[in-house]
């Protein structure tokens, strides 16, 4: 940690949520950070048509299954991150700074610690990982391989995401898109250099993607630690506050089992995949790439919602979280019939994009599991926003119920439905948005209870 100068406070690019027009702040707030995760999945998109278009379609079906395991394992931080960011957001709106300072002690401290057990665990168990996701012999050297170089980059990715999440908190999302934007601009060079020039093969796509991390890890936590001393943990600081603890401990552990869940359920999901062969498994690699790019800004307007919804939270301005969120979702709903449309319309020109015309039959089980995906993108919207929602209003439990609700039935009817003959592999596609639907209805459900019950105690009161 760097210590403050006494008395020395300068406020730089913070984004006040709690006033002005709420549709135009929410949008000038999630434009950087939406753009900002369509770039960090370029990281393995990158890696994705490199590989695909110069080593072969075993390689890419090992980098497909490789990413499914890498978002498993980041979500468990991320979900972290996002937990402090809402307590951190709670703090701003309340501008009880001391509290700030205090939580980013507690957070940096616990989340640092757990991500460098998980990097250890991770490399421990490796091989069997490898096992449990039932990859194709011929695929096993490739993944392990890819995996291995991979995750060096691994701590980085937390301080990534632990700085770009305090900045969110207090309403700068633009610096946190600043540095990953260098970021994929040096991944892109480094692993076309690595592969094409040096002919590393799968280790030189890895090598790139952790070092093109470690650029925008490193560089975000100077900067935070530079142009934000009102926010640098004194001494004063460092102490175990129960109650911010608690809080903490609340909305991170309950937002990183909810993003767990949902990618232990993904990974479940993998599993049924792999047992189809090697074309499914390349198909799906690049299909899930192409899915997660057209509804990733998505996500990332539920986790601004969120902040927003969080900073009026805690300034006690229930009239206007009311606002911001029908405003939320009608430009969800817009957005997502956008982009359903397009994705319908453009997926075989998409897959074509990564994998060479010749693979015909990877082309085609690609373009099947777009058109099915693409035309629901509505609910995984939906969803996104309501995961925001209950974070921000200190409810996390209710995100980990929504995802157990649509990944446990993803993955029930997943491994149904794709033992069925006549099914097969669109049973695995059908499942996905159908989750999504069931667990949209149960978070709107539950929403207007709330305010139902909020209604009955006004009145009582």
């Amino acid at each position: 940690m760097i210590f403050s100068k006494k008395g020395v406070h300068v406020m730089r690019r913070e984004r006040d949520l709690t006033t002005g027009n709420i549709t135009t702040s929410l949008w000038l707030f999630a434009l950087p950070l939406m753009l900002g995760n369509v770039m960090q999945q370029l990281y393995n998109l990158v890696d994705t048509w490199v590989v695909g278009r110069y080593i072969g379609d075993t390689a890419l079906a090992a980098v497909g299954s490789s990413y499914t395991i890498l978002t498993f394992l980041t979500s468990v931080i991320i979900g972290l991150c996002l937990g402090n960011s809402a307590f951190l957001s709670m703090a701003y709106g309340r501008r009880d700074l001391p509290a700030m300072r205090n939580g980013i002690f507690l957070s940096c401290s616990t989340i640092g610690v757990l991500s460098l057990c998980l990097m250890l665990t991770f490399y421990r168990f490796l091989d069997p990982i490898i096992f449990f996701l039932r990859v194709p012999k011929e695929t096993v050297a490739d993944m392990h391989t890819y995996l291995f170089y991979v995750f060096f980059g691994f701590f980085a990715t937390f301080l990534y995401n632990y700085f770009s999440n305090v900045l969110r908190g207090i309403g700068n999302s633009a610096i946190p898109l600043l540095f990953l934007a260098v970021s994929v601009v040096l991944n892109i060079f480094l692993d076309l250099y690595c592969v094409i020039v040096l002919h590393w093969g799968i280790m030189g796509a890895a090598l790139a993607t952790a070092a093109s991390q470690c650029v925008s890890g490193i560089g975000i936590t100077v900067y935070f630690l530079k142009k934000f001393p009102q926010y640098r943990v004194t001494r004063r600081d460092m102490c175990w506050n129960r109650e911010n603890l608690r809080s903490i401990l609340s909305l991170s552990g309950c937002t990183c089992l909810q993003q767990s869940v949902m990618n232990f359920g993904i990974l479940l999901v993998q599993g049924i995949v792999n047992s189809f062969g090697t074309a499914v498994m390349a198909a799906f690699a690049v299909a899930v790439k192409i899915d997660t790019i057209a509804y990733m800004p998505v996500q990332d307007f539920g986790n601004a919602f969120s902040v927003f919804v969080a900073q009026n939270y805690g300034a006690q301005k229930s009239a206007r979280i009311a606002s911001g969120v029908r405003c939320a979702f009608a430009s969800v709903a817009v957005f997502c019939v956008i982009i359903s449309s397009l994705v319908w319309l453009c997926a075989q020109p998409l897959m074509q994009l990564f994998v060479d015309a010749s693979s015909a039959q990877v082309v085609r089980i690609g373009v099947q599991y777009l058109q099915i995906e693409g035309a629901c993108y509505i609910g995984i919207g939906i969803l996104f926003l309501l995961y925001g929602y209950y974070r921000a209003v200190n409810r996390p439990q209710m995100s980990v119920v929504l995802t157990v609700c649509s990944l446990g039935t993803r993955v029930a009817l997943a491994y149904l439905l794709s033992g069925i003959a006549v099914i097969g592999v669109i049973g695995i596609w059908v499942s996905i948005p159908i989750g999504w639907f069931f667990a949209d209805a149960v978070g709107i459900g539950y929403y207007f209870l709330l305010k139902k019950r909020q209604t009955h105690a006004k009145r009582d009161a």
